[in-house]
Parts: structure tokens; sequence; C-alpha cells
């Protein structure tokens, strides 16, 4: 039954989104042939194709495993019983990338310790969400509950090579090498661009301070992994599009591109069909805390239909392509004090959050961390109470929100300033489209765009949190808005690009 109402939302979810569009972006709309044109900006740059955002870089199925161990609830602990269960099924072959999954039947499943997935093709499910389904729940100190975890190592293979491109927009996904004739198409690459100090007070982030003591935004290098997908003399084309811009005035000595190795990266392996539940406490951000989902170290992943109860800093995902679908969040006590927790991590490439609801107060529904590369996507989800999406610190780039609703809170693209221990910008080159808000704080970056797209709610203009005066903190420039108040054709801006990318039937794979 919940399959069924799961589906009948979704469609829902379509047919009030295409009733109500009638304007066209101006950034982004399908012309006569059916195909999308993108607006550029005056040095190329332009909406990303966030379609990559998920598992097997989107538009894949999730698979079926098959289940090899089944489980019932015991009496007392059950952490041992499960741990077990999963190392007996993490010894098992790889069958096209997949061993098996543990099925845990209907009940309660009292667990005092982190449940650890350490390996590649496991899956742990559950026998359903629901209060009469599979139930684990955290007993004793606070804890993780399941954690999916890689021991990721890169190595660098061969020579350095160096970006020659006065200026790469973002969104595109080629650029020209002083010598690219050490690479090979399919050769993951990695692509380091160092943290200047002249791109720090471009940003203006050079003069942050907090109770009279400097405060450092970023620094070190940013960097990003991508495939070689063309090469044609010089020039290299990328599998995926990049979600920042490389200005050659900034990044002196340079943009370097190098080939890489990885190893210990696990993947093929999900979490599904259960509810993860803990005591309510009310507590604030430095208490210890009961959380409920970790993945890293992990590439081709995914977490569907779970409902967590009263977990603080609850999900974290900072592997790649990977897909949450169906994750719900309930608070059923607030957290206190200023500092929020995050009840969604988004802090890697190629993340989907698909369908994700979060109800409570006093939290960010979404966060992100330092120096972040998406693209990162939130798709059809709705979040209720006093709470925002909002980037959290630190220069993360490539977040689309995509037809949702945050009725009672914000969607902010926002400089942090000395919030924090100097946050400062926090996302440039973000996307909300066809989203709906009580409010929205759109800034814009030196250098960079944020949208907000045929969009509903309050528009908000605010000084920079906790910055001199005589360091501009009055209301910063306002990020682009189009038309504002009601929403644009394409209805769903990431399910078009998958369509226009993969076809028809890759939106199919993925649920609608």
């Amino acid at each position: 039954m919940k399959v069924f109402k799961y589906s009948l939302s979704l469609l829902l979810v379509h047919v009030v989104v295409s009733v109500n569009a009638q304007n066209k972006s101006e950034w982004i709309y399908a012309g006569k042939s059916g195909k999308l044109n993108y607006k550029t900006m005056d040095r190329g740059d332009k909406i990303m194709d966030f379609s990559y955002a998920g598992y097997m870089g989107g538009g894949v199925s999730i698979p079926t495993v098959p289940v090899k161990v089944i489980l019932n609830p015991l009496d007392g602990d059950n952490t041992e019983a499960i741990q077990n269960a999963i190392l007996q099924v993490s010894k098992m072959p790889l069958v096209n990338g997949l061993r098996g999954a543990i099925l845990l039947n209907k009940g309660t499943y009292s667990c005092s310790g982190q449940i650890n997935i350490n390996n590649s093709g496991v899956v742990l499910r559950g026998s359903g969400s629901g209060g009469d389904g599979t139930i684990i729940n955290m007993i004793g100190t606070a804890h993780l509950c399941i954690s999916v975890k890689g021991n990721v190592n890169s190595t660098t293979l061969g020579n350095t090579a160096k970006i020659t491109d006065a200026y790469v927009p973002s969104g595109s996904n080629s650029f020209s090498l002083d010598n690219a004739s050490g690479f090979s198409v399919g050769d993951t690459i990695r692509i380091t661009r160092p943290v200047t100090d002249e791109w720090v007070k471009f940003m203006g982030m050079d003069a942050l301070t907090r109770d009279g003591k400097k405060q450092t935004w970023i620094k070190g290098d940013i960097t990003i992994d991508r495939v070689i997908s063309k090469i044609d003399g010089k020039k290299i084309a990328l599998d995926v599009p990049l979600t920042d811009s490389y200005d050659a005035i900034y990044t002196k000595p340079g943009v370097s591109v190098v080939k890489i190795k990885t190893t210990g990266e696990i993947s093929q392996t999900g979490v599904e069909s259960l509810r993860i539940t803990c005591m309510a406490k009310s507590v604030t951000i430095n208490d210890a805390h009961y959380r409920a989902l970790s993945m890293s170290g992990l590439s081709d992943g995914w977490a569907k239909d779970i409902d967590i109860y009263n977990t603080v800093n609850s999900v974290s995902v900072t592997g790649k392509c990977i897909t949450l679908d169906g994750v719900n969040i309930n608070h059923t006590i607030p957290t206190v004090g200023a500092a929020k927790p995050a009840d969604l991590n988004g802090s890697g490439p190629q993340i989907l959050f698909n369908h994700c609801n979060i109800t409570g107060d006093n939290v960010f529904f979404l966060a992100t961390g330092a120096k972040v590369s998406g693209p990162i996507v939130l798709l059809n989800c709705v979040f209720k109470g006093n709470g925002w999406i909002q980037p959290h610190q630190r220069w993360a780039t490539g977040l689309l929100i995509d037809n949702c609703q945050v009725p009672n809170g914000g969607i902010d693209f926002m400089n942090r300033g000395a919030m924090g221990s100097g946050h400062g910008w926090a996302i440039g080159w973000a996307v909300a489209w066809n989203c709906i808000a009580k409010s929205f704080l759109n800034q814009q970056p030196p250098g960079a765009v944020n949208w907000v797209i045929g969009s509903n709610g309050e528009s908000q203009k605010k000084p920079i949190p906790s910055f001199p005066a005589d360091a501009g903190a009055a209301n910063q420039p306002e990020g682009i808005y189009d038309s504002k108040g009601t929403s644009v054709t394409p209805a769903s801006l990431y399910l078009s690009q998958l369509a226009e990318r993969l076809g028809k039937q890759a939106v199919k794979n993925i649920g609608y």
C-alpha cells in the first residue's frame, strides 16, 4: 500500500506543477524542436546540466538485490547479530557488482552500537518503514545508527598539466591543457584550483573578523574529479560539467590537472525499507547526538524508503553518485540554541535527494560543507517547520533545488560572513526552480551567480552577518530572480535535463 501512495504522490506533484507552469524562463527553455536552450552570460557561464546527480550518474534504476541472510528481532541488543549477518554477506563473491541483501523481518531491533557496512555489493533491507515494519531503535549512549563507508585512497599518475584557457565558464565540460599527451579517454583526473589571496580578496572574504579576531574563510585547494570523455589535440572533454568557473587572474600559478587512481572505494551498497528511532531529547548542537545514516567513501549507492525519528544531524552523504529516495525525518522535540543541526548534509558530487521529507523546527533541512562541488539535487522534497535549506559554509557550487516546498521556512543562497568561524560565501552557481518557500534570500557572489526561477515566496535582503560595517556589511547584491511568483516550463529542470540527455526511459527508471 505504501508503494501505491508514494507513486500517487509523485503523480500529484507533477499534475500540480504542470497546471501552474505558465511562464518560460529566459535562462533555460524548450525551443521549437523541444531541445533545451541555455542562456549564457557574457563570459560563457550558464546553468549546468544537473542530470548527472544520482545513482550511476542519474537515470538508472536502483537494483533489487537478492536476499542471502534473514534475521528476526532478538530480545535485548541486536547490534552484534546484524553486524555478523553483514560480515557473512560481505565475504560472499561479487556477482555483477552485488553480493546480496540482509533482510530484517518485521519487528523492533534494539541496538546499542553502530552498524557498519564496509564492503561493496551489500544491502541492509528491512520489511517496511512503517510502524508495523522493521524498526532499528537506538539505545544506550548516543551513536550513529548505520555507517556505509569505504576507505578511499587516491594516488597521482604521470605528469601534471595546466589549464591554458584564460577563463573556463561554469557549466562547461571542456578546457585546454598545455600538454595533453599523458592523458587518455577514460582516465580519471583530478582538477585542482588553488585558493589564492587574490581570489579571497576578490570575494570580499579577506576582512572576516569575529570578536575582534580574524577569521579564515578557505585556504589550500579546491579539487574535483572527472573522467575524460574525449580528447581533441590539447582540448579535454569531461563526463560531467564543471560546477564552478576558473579565472586565470585569480588562480595563479594555474589550475592543474593530473591522472589519479583511486582504491578502497566501495560501490553498489544500499540501505532500504526500515525505520530508525531513538529517544526524543531536547539537545543543543554541542551535545552528543543519535544520528541515523552516514555514507562516505561510496560510489553508486542508495538509501530508500527510510523513516527516521528524533535523530540530530541525521543524514550525512559525502560519497558520489548516490540517491536518497523517500527518506523522511521527523522531530517531535526541536533542538535548542542559535546553532542549528543539519538534517541532510549533502557534501559530495552527484547526489540526488528525491522525494525526501522533513518535519521539525530549528534545523537546516539541507546544508553543505566546505569546498563542495556538486551537482547536488533536491527534487520534489517537502520540508515543514521553522528551518532552512541553506548551504552552510566556505564555497559549495552546483546545487539545484527543484520543485521543493518549505512553507514555514526559507531557501537561502547567502554570504554567512563571520558566522561559525568565518563561513563566508556559502554557495555559488545554485538554482531554485519552481519552488515554494516562506522566504528566499538570494545573494550574488562576486564572479558567480545564484538563480531563483519560477518560485513563490518573499524575497529578502540582508547584510552580511557579523561583518564590519566598513568592510561591506550592507545588503548584498541580489542574485537573479526570473519569473518571480509564477512557475515556469519545463516543470522540472532535473527531469527535463535527464530526459534530454538519456531519453524518457531514464526518467521512468527513477520513478517518474
